[in-house]
């Protein structure tokens, strides 16, 4: 164990850093935030990071070398991220109402509710092909070698999900903070397209994604 504390600090900054890039998460927080609100970009976010604990846990068990060997099974996850991305935005466009600029807001509904909001955040996170490739690519490559490697990439794993926790936690209390300029028509409904265009960028660029 006091192998793997000496590497926590450099792990603990590449996670940071790969967290904060704008991607798949920053786009699913943000997006719960304008269309549903604090509470259930929280339970996404809660999702989120239970995808990451899966990913450790698969990679634990042997997916990196899954991967590896199997060029079909990245293409599988990778356009399966690319489906549920385009389904995702098509989504949020939904959100746009053309009635004079005026935009409603879908208030107290089943996407407030915790079971649909934590399967957007796992979701989100389990069809997202970075979160896929950091998992069985880089993680391992921070354990010790005098230590067990599954159990190596699932602590680190789980420290990755706090950390992420703890960032898109932030992101909401940010979003929430402003929520009378964002409850505003006009800038919702900006940031709502903003969000579904991003959104769809993420899939076309997921799609053109090359297995290493």
């Amino acid at each position: 164990m006091i192998e793997l504390l000496h590497v926590l600090p450099a792990f603990a900054i590449t996670v940071l850093i790969i967290v904060m890039v704008p991607g798949q998460g920053v786009a699913m927080v943000l997006r719960q935030s304008i269309l549903s609100g604090k509470e259930a970009a929280f339970y996404s976010v809660f999702g989120n990071s239970t995808g990451l604990i899966i990913w450790g846990i698969l990679s634990g068990v042997g997916l990196s070398a899954i991967f590896q060997a199997s060029p079909t099974a990245f293409n599988i996850l990778k356009w399966a991220g690319v489906t549920y991305l385009t389904i995702l935005s098509i989504q949020t466009l939904m959100q746009l109402k053309n009635q004079a600029g005026k935009f409603e807001f879908e208030e107290g509904n089943k996407a407030k509710t915790f079971g649909p909001a934590f399967r957007i955040g796992i979701t989100t996170n389990l069809t997202n092909v970075k979160a896929a490739v950091f998992s069985v690519g880089l993680v391992p490559q921070f354990v010790p070698k005098n230590f067990n490697l599954g159990w190596g990439i699932f602590i680190l794993c789980c420290i990755w999900a706090v950390i992420s926790l703890s960032w898109y936690s932030l992101m909401i209390t940010v979003v929430d903070k402003s929520s009378k300029w964002i409850q505003q028509p006009k800038i919702r409904r900006a940031l709502t397209a903003f969000s579904a265009v991003g959104i769809a960028v993420l899939a076309i660029g997921l799609a053109f994604t090359r297995a290493h």
